[in-house]
């Protein structure tokens, strides 16, 4: 799959891995602001099982 990415973007190398990297900042910027915020009432993070009453010490 990265094989075919690299031989589609124009350019020489130099070009190629700069619009790569910009490619993969996109998609970060993305999942950071639109897909993490609304996956996260979905994941289980607030269903904590730690009893903080007296433990043997």
């Amino acid at each position: 799959m990265y094989g075919w990415i690299w031989r589609q973007l124009p350019g020489n190398t130099w070009v190629r891995a700069l619009l790569s990297l910009v490619l993969v900042l996109v998609i970060v910027f993305v999942l950071f602001q639109y897909v993490f915020p609304w996956a996260e009432p979905l994941l289980p993070f607030g269903d904590v099982t730690v009893d903080n009453g007296g433990g043997s010490r």
